[in-house]
């Protein structure tokens, strides 16, 4: 055990952080000052922060300051290696004048170095999620069994991904999945404090939040993430792979899992949690498709936004604009205000994010995502807004997500193709066209859908770029045989109200 101190960020809580040494943490207040963030998630910061504080008893130093530097600057310390290229370059800066010893990152399946000899010799084309999810499957064994044919391994089940099976929309004539509600953590006099200093620090003008004020939804200690974790695989799991891409307006967290905050926060260990999903399956009751989408998004989706952040570079996210889209954050998305919003599906996935800071993948990516990929919002702003408005929104997380796979601004290192779509997927695989004013077989006129008709002024806008991807020339073809393409152009062209 070490003498030296080391140093933890408040995404660095749980116990694969800590090896029983001493330990300085930072409240870092000058955050809150420089970023505009969800009111939620600065508390839920500040509350995992202090209740792991009040864990560590006299093993930890604690201070308070406008910036890690003026803390550490000088002092021989250990870390573990940091989640965003910010600390990292802060941490090298500071070896200038002090010993700091770098451990390698935690919280996370796959090593940096076991990313860097999979990409290597690979083209930007070549990596490939799926790819990288089935290098992991293989390494870790996760749902792999002997082949007596050639004495290697193969996927349970004859297959790596069961999405033909997780495609499922939502029941007929329910207005939710039918599940108990997520198990809600207790608020203490913990959180009672932190509400204060938020309270004062917004009353002070020192910091302005987004979104309203709790109750806190999400885990912020060790005990509640756990208590998470048994929920989700007592209550959730069985139905998580069929509905993973529905969505139901009265049931925001349907059978999803609500883990990314505390795995995020460093309170789980993604290698637990995928242990205890594939001790539920081998207990029975669980079926393979389901169990094999959650690891998917853990060992396959987590693992590699993660590494692509580090192989794409500090510049990514601000050079990434392939389709040169630069309309500004809509007032709509960065004051979140979705009563000034009249579809029901963009208006009721922004009262989610307002009301919690969080709302499901499939809201993020086919409604806020296909929305602003459509109207040419730009890239950058769009990551950032998401950094700040979600409550797991990390540096590391929304790249990869926002910019490559949302807003194709990489040009298809990402995804291989745009994620757009008309209004048709959204009444498919939602109930948000129900009671909408918009239409989504309607493309010109009053009540046409700003998703059908901006899916096609969108393919018309970049169809000379689109033509060099070939997924895309079955979609270019349906653009050129539109005999209503003017006036749906000239409506768009000047959109006012979606």
């Amino acid at each position: 055990m070490s003498a030296t101190p080391r140093f933890l960020t408040s995404d660095q809580l749980g116990p694969h952080f800590d090896d029983g040494g001493p330990i300085i943490v930072v409240d870092n207040r000058g955050v809150f000052a420089r970023r505009t963030m969800h009111r939620q998630k600065a508390h839920l910061i500040l509350s995992a922060l202090y209740h792991r504080i009040a864990q560590w008893g006299d093993r930890v130093e604690v201070h308070q300051a406008s910036y890690y530097r003026e803390v550490l600057r000088g002092r021989d310390i250990e870390v573990i290696n940091p989640t965003s290229h910010g600390l990292r370059h802060m941490v090298t800066e500071l070896s200038r004048d002090a010993a700091i010893t770098v451990l390698p990152s935690r919280g996370f399946v796959t090593s940096e170095e076991d990313f860097s000899t999979w990409v290597s010799g690979k083209k930007p084309s070549q990596l490939l999620m799926e790819t990288f999810y089935r290098d992991v499957r293989h390494r870790e064994g996760y749902l792999m069994v002997p082949d007596a044919s050639t004495g290697g391994y193969l996927p349970e089940g004859g297959a790596y991904n069961f999405d033909a099976d997780n495609r499922q929309s939502p029941p007929k004539g329910q207005t939710t999945l039918g599940l108990p509600e997520p198990k809600w953590p207790v608020e203490d006099e913990i959180d009672a404090w932190v509400r204060a200093e938020l309270d004062q620090m917004e009353a002070s003008g020192q910091a302005s939040f987004l979104g309203h004020d709790g109750p806190r939804v999400f885990a912020a200690t060790r005990e509640e993430a756990l208590e998470a974790l048994d929920d989700f695989l007592d209550h959730r799991l069985e139905l998580f792979g069929p509905f993973e891409d529905a969505a139901m307006p009265d049931d925001w967290s349907m059978a999803h899992s609500l883990l990314s905050v505390p795995m995020n926060v460093g309170l789980l260990d993604p290698r637990e949690v995928i242990d205890r999903a594939l001790e539920r399956y081998r207990e029975g009751g669980v079926p393979l498709n389901s169990v094999e989408g959650f690891i998917r998004q853990i060992a396959g989706w987590r693992d590699w936004v993660w590494h692509l952040y580090w192989h794409l570079g500090p510049d990514y996210v601000e050079t990434s604009n392939y389709l040169s889209h630069h309309t500004p954050l809509p007032e709509e998305f960065a004051q979140l205000k979705p009563e000034l919003v009249r579809s029901h599906c963009i208006k009721t996935v922004l009262q989610e994010v307002q009301q919690r800071g969080w709302s499901h993948h499939i809201n993020r990516l086919m409604v806020l995502g296909n929305h602003a990929l459509q109207r040419g919002i730009d890239p950058a702003a769009l990551n950032q807004w998401f950094v700040d408005a979600f409550v797991d929104g990390t540096p590391w997380v929304m790249p990869a997500n926002v910019v490559g796979m949302s807003q194709h601004a990489d040009g298809g290192v990402v995804a291989t193709k745009p994620y757009t779509s008309g209004g048709a997927y959204i009444k498919k695989m939602t109930q948000y066209c129900q009671g909408c004013p918009f239409r989504p077989d309607v493309r010109v006129g009053e009540n046409a859908c700003p998703f059908t008709a901006g899916y096609w002024a969108f393919l018309n806008r970049h169809r000379e770029v689109l033509r060099r991807n070939h997924r895309m020339s079955k979609p270019l073809a349906g653009l050129g045989r539109l005999s209503d393409l003017e006036p749906l152009l000239e409506q768009e062209a000047t959109r006012q109200a979606w």
